[in-house]
């Protein structure tokens, strides 16, 4: 079967980034830089063929998405399954104000608790593997039909890490291994004939970016 390329792309910045705010299904949207990342991201890749853009339908991720579409004259196809994890009552708190507000639940987000569920706020919380499933799932009903010669899929985060964990087969408790940037690119292939059919060709490069975005991801 054909190899299928994927340019998987973190969300542009948000103020929210900036404060370090939990975002999760929250919509933020982007600040200016952010807006300015898009912009150079959809540049960067100026030339590149795609047989289709995918992004989560939070706007942060849809607004940095919109131009690298726009570009082509590809419809942008939005799929909630791409959303950031749910983190329930700690969305829109700071660090800080989780760890006083909810002890326990930010204890938990620490130490990685794979199966612990924060109290609901707004939204009614995912555990990090219920999060983890969704995310890996939507990306192999993505990569189904095998047709698509290379994508773009911009997403969050948390995605982004669920996504690198599967391709390398490393487990939800261990604590992240690689950088995850605002408007990064990160470059994978996919072919279900290979042993491991996921693999990491080229992870957070950052040259189409005026200067470093935030990376504010727990490692």
């Amino acid at each position: 079967m054909a190899t299928t390329e994927i340019l998987l792309i973190r969300h542009g910045e948000t103020d929210w980034n900036l404060e370090r705010r939990l975002q999760g299904h929250l919509d933020i949207p982007l600040n200016q830089v952010g807006e300015r990342q898009a912009l150079a991201l959809a540049r960067s890749l100026d030339g590149i063929a795609l047989d289709a853009v995918f992004s989560s339908d939070l706007q942060r991720a849809r607004q940095t998405a919109v131009p690298l579409a726009a570009a082509r004259n590809l419809p942008l196809r939005l799929d909630a399954g791409l959303r950031e994890r749910c983190y329930g009552a700690l969305e829109g708190l700071r660090y800080p104000e989780a760890a006083q507000r909810f002890p326990e639940a930010y204890a938990a987000l620490m130490e990685r608790a794979v199966d612990y569920r924060y109290p609901a706020g707004v939204h009614a919380a995912e555990t990090m593997r219920e999060f983890y499933e969704r995310a890996v799932s939507t990306l192999l009903v993505v990569l189904n039909p095998g047709v698509l010669a290379r994508i773009a899929i911009v997403a969050h985060g948390g995605v982004l890490d669920c996504i690198y964990r599967f391709a390398n087969q490393l487990p939800l408790e261990q604590p992240r291994s690689c950088d995850i940037f605002n408007a990064s690119i990160n470059r994978l292939s996919w072919n279900p004939d290979w042993a491991q059919p996921l693999r990491v060709d080229g992870w957070a490069e950052m040259v189409h970016l005026d200067e470093l975005a935030l990376d504010e991801i727990d490692r």
